[in-house]
């Protein structure tokens, strides 16, 4: 085999650590860049949190411009590279992006060290908004938080043995019942037979299995008189029952009870005739019964579950403005950083190995200011895109929304579409109908007799109309839906429809149909 020389050009883009990070904060939620803030302020000594408001035109923002500049190319190519595009994106941005100033983004040809007197960096003063001044690090700890408060809450296991304690029991029935509340599952049910229970306990000795079977027994009737009612059942129909006794004795009372005992599925069904045979009660009492049982609670122990709530802050604000609308950033979550001066001075002043280490973390902080101002930027830009594209959302509601795809905003303002999706993905916009997520805004297109496209968002709200206007006694079916659609000038099909619907979360018609 012959040996030789050969020269081959092609293209190619590195992930420096600064892209990597400006890609890693735009998908972040509000909540997870806070965290990511608070992580970097006890890392990094260079940088602080600003403790009264400034500008943000000190670094060349506005919060009514969309900045867009000639290095943003840079950081659109390194999200392609890493979203698996193999071609480097090409073309000027939109002609209606207004232009900043070169330095709003830095160049990738700058080294993550420096010397601390690179004059493309960003100045050391602060950036941010009118937001509130974070304290210092150093808070008492023994102070009470409002968010560790609303997340404490009592288990069901606990608010249980609390009731026990008032039971003067013996040390094994004691037991017994401690052993019942802990096998409980988070819907208050009883996770096993009583025999199958006693029986991981006494292994092969059946004279041990009997007596631990018999104390169950015990332990499982005072569970089943314990709040809340219901607790410790086996299935649904024992769960219903035990909270129909807490009820008073009427005929309503009892009707319900019977059904409890009859198979689930006829009550799921709402199959009355059945159901009056079965139980011998009349058709009236029995309509009557299910709404008694439609009071009670399936999952008595639901309530206990430490449910994690995720608070939604919005990132942007829409207000009315004249005739239009305005889109502005949401102070209280932007984030007011900046570089420590007395620190940034010092360390030029000094030379050597444990300066130039300590340079690093000067440049990394700057970094992160400037990738957190590119982020916000960013957001603001496909933000206001959305809200030129779908004014009519925002005078007539959602029924006004049309059809937008996330190609559509990538072409209009020069990103790529794993930008558009980073952005819209665990964002969130006030505007005069709620908040939502940006993705709500985004939608596939049905077809119209006209020739145009109606948006998916627009035609679920009609099936929402469409149901809550419907006959109590005669729902409509999905296939009526679709005619009703269909005389809308909307071509949607049945299967179609049973999806929207089921997203919706509304029954089927015959499970909607009143009593």
């Amino acid at each position: 085999m012959k040996q030789g020389l050969s020269l081959r050009v092609s293209q190619h883009l590195a992930l420096t650590p600064q892209l990597q990070q400006s890609i890693r904060l735009l998908q972040l939620s509000t909540l997870e860049l806070s965290q990511e803030v608070e992580q970097m302020l006890d890392e990094n000594p260079f940088l602080e949190v600003a403790e009264e408001g400034a500008a943000r035109d000190e670094f060349g923002v506005s919060q009514t411009d969309a900045p867009i500049n000639q290095d943003a190319r840079d950081f659109e190519a390194a999200q392609e590279l890493q979203s698996g595009v193999p071609e480097l994106p090409s073309g000027d941005a939109s002609a209606d992006a207004p232009v900043t100033e070169p330095d709003a983004l830095p160049a990738l040809e700058e080294s993550w060290e420096g010397d601390g007197s690179v004059e493309t960096a960003p100045d050391d003063s602060e950036w941010g908004s009118d937001a509130p001044a974070r304290k210092n690090n150093n808070a008492d700890d023994d102070e009470a938080d409002a968010i560790d408060l609303a997340r404490s809450h009592e288990t069901l296991q606990q608010h249980l043995h609390r009731q026990s304690l008032s039971l003067r029991l013996s040390e094994e029935d004691r037991a017994a019942l401690h052993f019942l509340i802990e096998s409980l599952d988070e819907d208050g049910y009883l996770d096993g037979s009583l025999q199958e229970l006693a029986a991981s306990l006494a292994g092969d000795d059946l004279d041990q299995l009997e007596e631990i079977e018999q104390r169950f027994v015990v332990a499982l009737g005072l569970l089943h008189n314990m709040e809340p009612a219901g607790v410790g059942a086996r299935d649904l129909a024992e769960c219903l029952s035990l909270q129909l006794l807490d009820e008073r004795n009427t005929e309503e009372t009892r009707a319900a009870i019977a059904i409890c005992k009859q198979p689930m599925e006829r009550l799921a069904k709402r199959d009355v005739k059945r159901l009056s045979g079965a139980t011998g009660f009349a058709e009236p009492m029995i309509k009557a019964a299910m709404v008694v049982i439609g009071r009670l609670d399936p999952k008595p122990g639901r309530r206990f579950v430490n449910v994690e709530r995720n608070l939604v802050v919005p990132d942007v604000l829409v207000q009315k403005s004249g005739r239009g609308f305005k889109v502005i950033l949401n102070g209280e979550v932007m984030p007011r950083l900046r570089v420590h001066d007395i620190y940034a001075n010092a360390l030029k002043q000094h030379k050597g190995q444990q300066a130039a280490a300590l340079q690093q973390r000067l440049q990394e902080a700057r970094w992160f200011i400037k990738n957190i101002q590119q982020r916000f930027d960013t957001i603001l830009r496909v933000s206001t895109a959305i809200v030129e594209r779908q004014k009519n959302f925002f005078v007539h509601g959602e029924l006004a929304m049309r059809p937008l795809v996330l190609r559509e905003i990538a072409d209009e303002l020069g990103l790529h579409e794993s930008t558009i999706s980073r952005v819209t993905t665990a964002k969130y916009m006030s505007t005069p109908f709620g908040t939502f997520e940006l993705k709500y805004f985004f939608g596939s297109g049905l077809g119209t007799e006209a020739g145009g496209n109606a948006s998916s968002t627009a035609v679920r709200a009609l099936i929402k109309q469409f149901v809550a206007a419907e006959s109590s006694s005669k729902p409509l079916s999905d296939n009526q839906i679709s005619d009703m659609l269909r005389e809308q000038g909307i071509e949607c099909a049945r299967r179609t429809v049973a999806k929207y619907r089921e997203a919706l979360r509304i029954a089927p018609a015959n499970l909607r149909k009143a009593l």
